[in-house]
Order: C-alpha cells, then sequence, then structure tokens
C-alpha cells in the first residue's frame, strides 16, 4: 500500500465518492468466529481497571433513541453563538504567530498554535470568494441542472437525512458531490443545518476534509458542492462492499488520518469546531485509502476556553452508537465528545463490528462494551476481526489501540485525551506496527536465501 503522507502534510485534493447515509441505521450484523489465543493480563492493569470503570454508562449511550427527532432536531437559534462564546471573529493571522504547537494542547495557548500546521499553505481563490454571507452566488441552478443532467437517478450517488446526494461534473471538468436538500423537509429546522454545514465546511480546509465548493439558495432548492471521493464510505469497506479487505496497516492509517481532521478542526480553526456526527460511514475514502471527513451538518461552534468557558449547552445531536453519553446526559457540548466517537470508532476498525450489532446476542450487541469486556478479561485477542491474521504485529497494534480506544470511552470527558494526544499515540503504534514488520519481512526474506542455499 502506497506510504501515507508526512504527520503534517499539506493538502493534495484529489477526486473522491459522497454519501450521507440516515443516522440512525443498522444493518444487519456478519458472522464472526472468536480466536482461540487468550493473553492474560493482571487486574492491577490500568486500563482494564478503567475498562470497568467505562461499561456502566454504555447502556444509555448505545441504545437507540425511541425517535428520530431526539437527536436529529435542531432548533431555529442553533447555530447563533450562545452566552458561552466569545467574538469568534479572531484574525486568523493572530493564530499564526506561534512558534511550536507541541507546546501546549490547552486553553489558550493552543488558541496561539501555529495553523498552518495542519491548515494548507493557501487556500484557493475562488472557494473563498464561495463563502457564505459575501453576496455572491457561486453557481447558478442552470450549472447544478447541467452538471446532474436535471438530477438524474443514474447520478445519485447517495441518500441521507439531509436529502440526496449527486455526481456531477462541472463545465471547468471538476467532479464534485452535490448534495441537494429534501423538499419535503425544507422548514426551519433543515435550515439551520443546511447553514451549520455550509458556515463550517467555507472556513476550513484540510487534507483530509471533504473539499467545499460552494452553496446555492435558489427558491425551495438549497445546494451544497463539495468534492467527490471516488472509493465510497469507511464503513462500506468494512464491509467489504468494494471487494477488497482493509488490512491492519490500512485501517491504522485511516485512524490517523481522521485523528488529523478532528484535530485541525478543535484546534487550528479561527474558532474550536465540534463535528458532533464521527463516524465510519461519515468517512470517505480515496482511491489511496487516504480518508476524508465528511457531513458537518451538526457541526458547532465549541466553547471559548479563553472567556473561561467549559461547554456549550445545546440538544443532543449525533448517531446512537457513537454518542457521548455524558453529553447525552447534561447536555453539554465539548470537544471530548468527537474524542468519545472517535474511540467508538477505533473499536469498530479493530472489530470490524458496526456500534451496534442489533441480531447479535445480548452479550455482543453493543461491540464497545463487549470489547472492553474482553480486554478486561485478557482475551483482547479474541475481539479482531476475523478476517484479519493474527501476527505478532496485529496482535501489538490491537492491544495498543484498544488501550486509546478505552481512554477515549472513559465517562467523563475530563479523563479522555485529546485528539492531538490521539494523534500521537496513533503515531507511536504505527512506527511500532511497521518495525516488527520489517523485521519479520527481513528474517522470512533471509530463511528463503537460507533454504534455497541448502538446496
Amino acid at each position: 500500500m502506497k506510504s501515507p503522507n508526512p504527520f503534517f502534510g499539506q493538502r493534495n485534493p484529489s477526486n473522491a465518492a459522497s454519501s450521507t447515509p440516515d443516522r440512525f441505521s443498522h444493518s444487519p450484523s456478519s458472522s464472526y468466529s472468536d480466536a482461540s489465543t487468550v493473553r492474560n493480563k493482571s487486574n492491577k492493569n490500568p486500563v482494564a481497571l478503567a475498562a470497568r470503570s467505562v461499561a456502566g454508562v454504555f447502556v444509555s449511550c448505545f441504545t437507540p433513541p425511541e425517535s428520530e427527532k431526539s437527536t436529529s432536531f435542531v432548533d431555529s437559534e442553533e447555530f447563533k453563538a450562545p452566552s458561552v462564546f466569545s467574538d469568534t471573529s479572531r484574525a486568523s493571522s493572530e493564530r499564526r504567530r506561534s512558534s511550536n504547537p507541541n507546546t501546549s494542547r490547552a486553553g489558550s495557548e493552543r488558541r496561539s498554535s501555529n495553523r498552518g500546521v495542519y491548515a494548507s499553505s493557501s487556500h484557493n481563490s475562488s472557494s473563498q470568494s464561495r463563502e457564505p454571507g459575501n453576496g455572491k452566488i457561486p453557481f447558478t441552478m442552470g450549472e447544478i441542472y447541467k452538471a446532474t443532467r436535471n438530477f438524474s437517478p443514474s447520478f445519485k450517488i447517495g441518500q441521507g437525512g439531509f436529502g440526496t446526494v449527486y455526481k456531477g461534473r462541472l463545465e471547468d471538468g471538476t467532479t464534485v458531490a452535490i448534495k441537494r436538500a429534501k423538499k419535503s423537509l425544507y422548514d426551519k429546522h433543515l435550515g439551520v443545518e443546511f447553514q451549520s454545514e455550509i458556515k463550517t465546511l467555507a472556513q476550513v480546509e484540510h487534507l483530509n476534509l471533504v473539499k467545499y465548493y460552494g452553496c446555492l439558495e435558489y427558491q425551495e432548492e438549497r445546494i451544497v458542492v463539495v468534492e467527490y471521493v471516488p472509493n465510497g464510505t469507511l464503513r462500506e469497506h468494512m464491509d467489504c462492499l468494494h471487494g477488497n479487505i482493509l488490512d491492519l496497516a490500512a485501517r491504522l492509517d485511516i485512524a490517523i488520518d481522521v485523528a488529523h481532521a478532528i484535530t485541525y478542526l478543535h484546534m487550528y480553526t479561527d474558532h474550536p469546531i465540534i463535528h458532533r456526527d464521527i463516524k465510519s460511514s461519515n468517512i470517505l475514502l480515496t482511491e489511496n485509502l487516504r480518508a476524508k471527513v465528511a457531513d458537518f451538518g451538526f457541526a458547532r461552534l465549541a466553547a471559548d476556553a479563553e472567556s473561561g468557558a467549559t461547554h456549550v449547552s445545546t440538544q443532543v445531536k449525533g448517531t446512537a452508537g457513537y454518542l457521548d453519553p455524558e453529553y447525552l446526559r447534561t447536555y453539554q457540548l465539548t470537544e471530548k465528545s468527537d474524542v468519545y466517537s472517535f474511540g467508538v470508532l477505533l473499536v469498530e476498525l479493530i472489530t470490524g463490528r458496526r456500534p451496534i450489532e442489533a441480531k447479535r446476542e445480548l452479550k455482543e450487541r453493543i461491540t464497545a462494551r463487549w470489547v472492553m469486556k474482553k480486554f478486561n478479561e485478557g482475551d483482547a485477542i479474541s475481539t479482531l476481526d476475523p478476517r484479519l491474521e493474527q501476527s505478532a504485529a496485529n496482535n501489538l497494534a490491537l492491544e495498543k489501540v484498544l488501550e486509546l480506544a478505552l481512554q477515549c470511552l472513559a465517562p467523563h470527558r475530563q479523563n479522555r485525551p485529546s485528539m492531538r494526544r490521539c494523534a500521537e499515540i496513533l503515531w507511536s503504534i504505527r512506527k511500532d506496527y511497521r518495525e516488527i514488520v520489517d523485521v519479520h519481512s527481513l528474517a522470512s526474506h533471509s530463511q528463503k536465501i537460507t533454504t534455497a542455499r541448502e538446496k
């Protein structure tokens, strides 16, 4: 597989399959077999002890809500800055003056970190001219109709709560994904979600975020035009819908890409942004298996740490199975809610299972809770996706990734790592993983040479 870009690579947009699946869909589970290898762990292991404390909160978090309204409803004031916000118009130039982003991870110090570490070196001028609120219309309906052949069903590539997604080709040859809102849902709540997405997309640019091209509101039409990502969603690849099984090396690369994207949103934008819907079906893959985080309909500005605020009070939004239980209980939203969802995603990458496996027996129905129990019993190896080889490198990565996942899934947000710390840990895991793979590859090669000489 092609080697990943450097840790803080510049943006290099590539064509890529946009999909916006429903937020409460649960597909049937597939058959999995448990591995027989068991590793004994001491009961004094701090991660194992933490796992016990985490297990109790999972039922409320992973049980799907009684109705879609309870998690997808947005009040008309959703994207207006509440009292805990400060003025978000601070110039990004102030953020570029810091010399070393590694010296701090929190509070006002992180706001002065070098934005260029996670952002591209320059922004596309045409993209900036399409930024919402500047009075310019980036596209006409004629262009949209022409790009999609009048929204031809043959151009449809996705369907979600927001509406339908079409593949289109602009006059300049650019292939894009065109999101068309459902006319039947054209109300104030959908309007807030639409505005949330375009406001977020217009102010961010990163290698691992879907690129924004523009938007259009015309009569009853609401259109968002974004980068087309040609290789489907992570969940589709986990389900082997594209033919090949993702090996563990690819899964580590994807986890790091997602960690980079969320770190950028939390630390390197003009104001911290909380995605609120991190999940495998919102992660698109390029042909080189680089990950791009999509779907910013639930994104929300975070509290301003410099003003002393610790959270934003807001209605719960997200996807059942990925929701932070503390946010679900208190309505207090912080960046650590994304960290929790990322922990669920890590479990998903290791096991291959969905967060909620409705057709499995009760003890395995909630995947993260089942994994924590196995980890606590010293039998983490049995949770590895059975389609992956149980090699020394895979077994090591499994243990380390699950340790990180359990930290992300801590019941209280103050006990969860930052997304930047998650990225650092994953880089260390991938480094160790590659070293073991290289050693085994060298040993195997030497053995083949020895055998050939003996013959």
